[in-house]
């Protein structure tokens, strides 16, 4: 494996020739395998050889963190008309009624 696609856990990558997005879940090197993640979510393992056959470049991560919840709507995040101040944290049983 060249140093540039060196697959590292936790890192992301873009695949040039299918413009695939994903981050590197777990590298096995006993086996020979690499696990990935899509940012769509899929999961996938694939073999060294099948890696080394790859045009990848490292990217940062990305942004939209909904990549893989493809059914999330804004209302799953939560009320994002009202931001949380370190004032509401005081006492965590005043959001229950």
């Amino acid at each position: 494996m060249s140093k540039e696609t060196t697959p590292i856990e936790d890192k992301w990558y873009r695949d040039l020739i299918e413009d695939h997005v994903f981050k590197v879940i777990a590298v096995d090197p006993d086996d020979e395998t690499i696990e990935i993640q899509y940012f769509e979510g899929d999961i996938e393992e694939l073999d060294f050889d099948t890696w080394k056959s790859f045009m990848l470049v490292p990217i940062p991560a990305p942004e939209d963190w909904t990549g893989p919840f493809d059914d999330l709507v804004i209302d799953d995040m939560g009320d994002t008309d009202l931001p949380m101040h370190p004032e509401n944290w005081s006492d965590p049983f005043d959001e229950i009624e």
